[in-house]
C-alpha cells in the first residue's frame, strides 16, 4: 500500500482531532497540532490556520465562538433582512461556491482544506445542539447558528421545527436551538453531495462524512416521536459506508497509521459498532445489534460473561446468597484493553466524590448500590480473572469506551427480554460494574445536580427523557397536579391532555393549546393534540395544511375517523397516504390491512398484514389475518405457516386452534389436526366441538384402516412419528404399509380420546355416531352398538315427526344398529340382537308410514315418509332381520 502524502497525512489528522472530541480521550499535544505553515500556497497555508484556530475552540467546547470565527464568515455572512427559507437557500449556493473557489480553478490540494472547514463549522453546529439538548443545559442564546444582530428570531426556531418534522413524523417534545441541528445537517449533507457526486474529484476520501451524518441522522431521530422509514433508509446507508471504512483495526490503522495514539484504533472500532449497535436497537433490529454489540465488546478486548459468586445484597443481611456479578475477561493481546487510564484520573481526581459523599445515595436505603462479595469463605476485595476490587469495593478502572461497552449489553436486554422486575436483576451485574468505577466528572455533576431534586428537571443531562419518566411516576402516584406542570414546560401534548381528562378538565387542555396556537400556528403537532382532545376532523386537515400534507399523524387521525364511521375505502386510501409518509409505523400496517378487508380489497389486505408482521413478528393477531387470508384464497401451505406463527404468540385462542385444525386437515396432516381438536375442547371446556372436522377425520381414519386390515405386516424399522412422514423411493411396498398401519392405530388411539372426552359433556347424535363408528374399527362391537342406540335416541322426539331432515339421519343410525345387530347375531349366534332389531324396525316403519294415526296431536305438522327413499331401505332391512330369524329358528 502506498504511502499517503503528508497534506493527506495532515487534513486526516483533521478528522482525527474532530472524532476525537467525541471521546473521553485526552486531547492530542501541541506537537501534533502545530502546523509548520511551509506550504507555497498563501492561500492554503490561510486555511491551514483557520481550520486550527475552529479545531481548537471545538476542543475546548467552546462552540459559538467557532461558529462566529473568521472561517465561519467566510460563508455564512448573508443579509439580516431575508427569511429562513432565503437564507438558507443562499447558504447552499454558497457553500458549494466556497468549496470550488467561485467557480475559478484551485489547486486539488485546496478543495479538501476547503471541505475540512465547512465540516468544522457544521461539527461545531451539531456539537452545541447536542450540549443544549442531550450532554448538557445552556441557559440563553442565539437561535440561530449565524449571529444576526437584534433579538430573538421565532420565525426561525418554527422554521427549523417543520424542516425536522418534514419526514413526516412530529417532535417528541420540547427542544431548544433546534436550528443548529438543521443547519449542522445542510452543510454535512452539501458535503457529501459535492465529494460523492461527480462534481469534485476525492483525491483525499475524508472518509469520516459518512460518521458525522450517521450521527446527526440518528440524533434527529432521537427528537422525534416515532420512528421515520426515511431516516431509517439514510442510516442504513450511511452507516454500512462508516463500517466499510472503519469497522476493523486494520482499516482504521491504515487511514490514520502514526497519528494514532495507543487506545485510538480500538476506542474508534468500537464507537462504531457501538452506534451501529444503537440504529440498530432504535429501531427494533435485535440481531444486528446484539452482532455489533458483540465486535465492539471485542474491539475493546473484553470478553463479558456473568456469573455467581456468593456475597451480601443488603446492609443487615447475616448469610452470604449467591449474587450475580459481571466477569471481565480482558484481551491481552488488544493494548487498549490494558490501559490503566491514569491521565483520565488523575484529571478527574479534584472531581473524585470520596465514599462518605457516595454513601448519601443509600441513606434511606438498605440496599446496596454493589453487592459485597466474598472471597475463600471471607468478607473481601474479589478478584474474578479481570474484575479486581479493592478494599473500598472500587473495580479495575475500565476506559470510558469499555464502560460503554458495558453499559450496552443493558440495551440488549431491554430489547430482547421481558419488561419486568428479573429484567432489572439481569441488567444489575453490569449496572454495578460501572458503579465500582472511580466517579467521573460528568457522573460527579450530575450527583451535584440531584443533591438539589428541585431543580434537577431543569439542569440534568437528558432532561426530556427523566422529565417524562418523572410526569408519569408522578401521574401513578396521583399526583396530577405536579406532572401536569412537568408536561406543560416539555410540550408533551398527549401526556397534558390524558392529565386534563383524568381531572375532569378538557376545557383546560383546549384552552393551553389554542394559547400555543396562537404563538405556533404552523405547528402540525399542535393541531393534531387539538384534534385529539375536541375530536374534530378539521383540525387534521389543518395539520396537513400547514405541514404541506406531509404530518403522517393527521393522515392517521383521519383514517381512523373514516373507519369509526364505515367509510372503509377512504379509510384504506388514507391509510396507504400515512404509511408512504412513514412505513415503520408498525400499527398503521394492520390498520391498513383491517380497513382493506373492510373495502372486501383482499390482495391489500394481506399486504397490510404482511407489512405488519415483518415490522413486529410477535403481532399474532396479523399473522392470525394472514392465514385466514390465505384459507380464503385455498393457499393451504402458505395458511399453515402463518398459522403456526400466529399458535406461538396466542395458544389460548380457541378460534385460531379451531381454523388451524382445518387447514392442517387441508394439506394432510391429521395428527396436528387431532392434537389441534384437543387444545380447542381443552380451552373451551369442550363447549366447542366441530362436528363436520371429526367427521372428515373419521373418514380418513377408515379409509386408512381398511387399508391396514387388508394387509398385515410385522412392524419393522423406527417408529418415530413425524407431522410428514416421508419415504425413500428404496423403501418396498410392504415398509410403507407397515408404516401407515402404525400411524393409523395412533391416530386411532387419539381420536378415541377426543371422542371420550366431547361425549363426558356432549351428547349430540353426530358425536355418538361417531364413537360408534371408532368402537367397529376397533372391533368391538357391542359397544359399537350400544353408541349406535344411544344416537338413535338422540333423534327420537316429537320434532322427529314433522321434519324430513331429522328423520333421514334417524333412518340411517337405524340402519346401521340393526346391520351391528346382525353383525354380532352372526358372530355369537344369539338371536336377542335379531329380535332388538325387528322390534326397533317394526315400530319405526309403522310410525313413518302412519304418522297420524300414531300421533293424533300433531295432524297439522306430521307427516308419512312412507314415499322417501330411507323408508324404502327400513323396510328392506326389516325384511332381511326377519329372514335372519326365520333361518335361525331350531329344526
Amino acid at each position: 500500500m502506498d504511502e499517503p502524502q503528508p497534506q493527506t497525512e495532515l487534513l486526516r489528522s483533521y478528522e482525527l482531532r474532530l472524532l476525537r472530541c467525541t471521546f473521553s480521550l485526552p486531547p492530542p499535544s501541541a506537537d501534533e497540532r502545530r502546523h509548520d505553515g511551509s506550504d507555497s500556497n498563501c492561500n492554503i497555508s490561510y486555511l491551514h490556520s483557520l481550520i486550527n484556530e475552529l479545531l481548537n475552540l471545538i476542543e475546548t467546547g467552546n462552540y459559538l465562538e467557532a461558529l462566529s470565527s473568521d472561517a465561519s464568515k467566510l460563508f455564512t455572512v448573508l443579509p439580516d433582512s431575508c427569511s429562513p427559507d432565503q437564507y438558507y437557500s443562499e447558504l447552499v449556493e454558497r457553500v458549494e461556491r466556497f468549496i470550488n473557489n467561485d467557480g475559478i480553478g484551485i489547486d486539488d490540494v485546496e478543495v479538501p482544506c476547503r471541505v475540512i472547514l465547512v465540516l468544522s463549522v457544521a461539527i461545531a453546529a451539531f456539537l452545541f445542539f447536542t450540549q443544549c439538548n442531550i450532554t448538557g443545559p445552556l441557559d440563553e442564546v442565539s437561535r440561530c447558528p449565524v449571529l444576526f444582530k437584534g433579538g430573538e428570531f421565532i420565525e426561525w426556531e418554527n422554521w427549523a421545527r417543520n424542516q425536522l418534522m418534514s419526514s413526516g413524523c412530529h417532535l417528541l417534545g420540547k427542544f431548544s436551538n433546534l436550528q443548529f441541528i438543521v443547519f449542522s445537517k445542510l452543510l454535512v449533507m452539501k458535503i457529501k453531495d459535492l465529494l460523492f457526486g461527480g462534481s469534485l474529484a476525492s483525491i483525499y476520501g475524508i472518509r469520516t462524512i459518512s460518521w458525522w451524518l450517521v450521527r446527526i441522522l440518528l440524533v434527529q431521530q432521537r427528537i422525534l416521536d416515532e420512528l421515520s422509514s426515511s431516516l431509517f433508509d439514510l442510516l442504513q446507508v450511511y452507516m454500512g459506508e462508516t463500517l466499510h471504512h472503519f469497522g476493523t483495526l486494520e482499516q482504521v490503522t491504515n487511514y490514520w497509521g502514526a497519528k494514532l495514539l495507543d487506545e485510538d484504533a480500538s476506542c474508534i472500532v468500537s464507537m462504531v459498532h457501538l452506534e451501529a449497535g444503537i440504529i440498530e436497537h432504535a429501531y427494533g433490529r435485535v440481531d444486528s445489534c446484539r452482532q455489533h454489540f458483540g465486535s465492539a465488546e471485542a474491539s475493546a478486548g473484553l470478553q463479558l460473561s456473568v456469573t455467581g459468586v456468593l456475597g451480601y445484597r443488603t446492609v443487615h443481611q447475616a448469610e452470604p446468597k449467591a449474587q450475580r456479578v459481571l466477569l471481565i475477561n480482558r484481551n491481552s493481546s488488544n493494548k487498549c484493553a490494558i490501559v490503566s487510564c491514569s491521565s483520565i484520573s488523575r484529571d478527574l481526581q479534584a472531581h473524585t466524590i470520596n465514599e462518605e459523599n457516595s454513601l448519601l445515595q443509600h441513606e434511606t436505603s438498605d440496599i446496596l448500590m454493589t453487592p459485597k462479595l466474598l472471597e475463600n469463605g471471607t468478607e473481601s476485595g474479589v478478584s474474578l480473572q479481570g474484575n479486581h476490587y479493592n478494599s473500598s469495593g472500587v473495580g479495575a478502572p475500565l476506559t470510558a469506551m469499555q464502560q460503554a461497552v458495558v453499559l450496552a449489553q443493558c440495551l440488549l436486554i431491554e430489547k430482547s427480554t421481558r419488561q419486568d422486575d428479573l429484567q432489572r436483576w439481569d441488567m444489575a451485574p453490569f449496572i454495578e460494574t460501572i458503579d465500582s468505577q472511580s466517579s467521573s466528572l460528568f457522573i460527579v455533576s450530575s450527583f451535584l445536580i440531584m443533591i438539589n431534586f428541585s431543580t434537577a428537571i431543569k439542569h440534568l443531562y437528558l432532561q426530556y427523557d427523566f422529565g417524562r419518566e418523572y410526569g408519569e411516576l408522578l401521574v401513578s402516584c396521583g399526583l396530577i397536579g405536579e406532572a401536569l406542570t412537568i408536561f406543560e414546560s416539555l410540550e408533551l401534548w398527549d401526556n397534558l391532555i390524558y392529565c386534563n381528562r383524568l381531572l375532569g378538565k378538557k376545557a383546560a387542555a383546549v384552552e393551553l393549546i389554542k394559547k400555543r396556537l396562537s404563538e405556533r400556528p404552523d405547528d402540525p403537532s399542535l393541531w393534531c393534540s387539538l384534534g385529539d382532545v375536541t375530536n374534530n376532523d378539521s383540525c387534521y386537515g389543518k395539520a396537513l395544511e400547514v405541514s404541506n400534507d406531509k404530518s403522517a399523524r393527521a393522515k392517521r387521525s383521519l383514517a381512523r375517523s373514516a373507519y369509526d364511521r364505515g367509510d372503509y375505502e377512504t379509510s384504506k386510501v388514507l391509510w396507504e397516504s400515512a404509511m408512504a409518509l412513514n412505513s415503520l409505523y408498525r400499527d398503521g400496517w394492520f390498520a391498513l390491512g383491517a380497513a382493506a378487508l373492510k373495502a372486501r380489497d383482499v390482495e391489500k389486505a394481506l399486504d397490510g398484514f404482511t407489512r405488519a408482521v415483518q415490522l413486529d413478528p410477535e403481532n399474532g393477531e396479523a399473522w392470525n389475518n394472514i392465514a385466514c387470508l390465505h384459507m380464503i384464497k385455498k393457499r393451504n401451505n402458505e395458511a399453515f405457516i402463518s398459522f403456526k406463527e400466529a399458535l406461538k404468540l396466542k395458544r389460548d385462542s380457541w378460534q385460531l386452534w379451531e381454523n388451524y385444525s382445518h387447514v392442517v386437515m387441508d394439506v394432510g396432516n391429521v395428527r396436528q389436526a387431532l392434537e389441534a381438536i384437543q387444545m380447542v375442547l381443552h380451552i373451551t371446556s369442550c363447549k366447542q366441538v366441530d362436528a363436520d372436522l371429526l367427521e372428515r377425520i373419521m373418514l380418513e381414519i377408515e379409509g386408512r384402516a381398511s387399508s391396514r386390515h387388508s394387509i398385515y405386516l410385522p412392524a419393522t424399522g423406527d417408529t418415530n412419528s413425524t407431522n410428514q412422514t416421508c419415504f425413500d423411493d428404496s423403501q418396498n411396498d410392504s415398509e410403507v404399509q407397515a408404516g401407515w398401519s402404525r400411524e393409523t392405530e395412533q391416530l386411532v388411539e387419539l381420536f378415541g380420546k377426543i371422542l371420550q372426552q366431547i361425549i363426558k359433556s356432549d351428547s349430540r347424535a353426530d358425536i355418538w355416531g361417531l364413537y360408534a363408528r371408532w368402537h367397529k374399527i376397533k372391533g368391538d362391537l357391542t359397544m359399537c352398538s350400544e353408541a349406535l342406540l344411544k344416537q338413535v335416541r338422540s333423534y327420537q322426539g316429537s320434532d322427529l315427526w314433522k321434519d324430513r331432515d331429522r328423520f333421514k339421519k334417524f333412518a340411517h343410525a337405524s340402519l346401521e344398529l340393526c346391520k351391528v345387530y346382525m353383525e354380532i347375531s352372526s358372530s355369537t349366534g344369539s338371536r336377542r340382537e335379531l329380535f332388538a332389531a325387528e322390534m326397533h324396525l317394526k315400530n319405526t316403519v309403522k310410525q313413518a308410514k302412519y304418522p297420524r294415526e300414531k300421533r293424533s296431536s300433531l295432524k297439522s305438522q306430521a307427516e308419512s315418509f312412507s314415499n322417501t327413499e330411507e323408508f324404502s331401505d327400513l323396510q328392506t332391512c326389516l325384511d332381511e332381520v326377519k329372514v335372519k330369524l326365520q333361518s335361525a329358528l331350531p329344526s
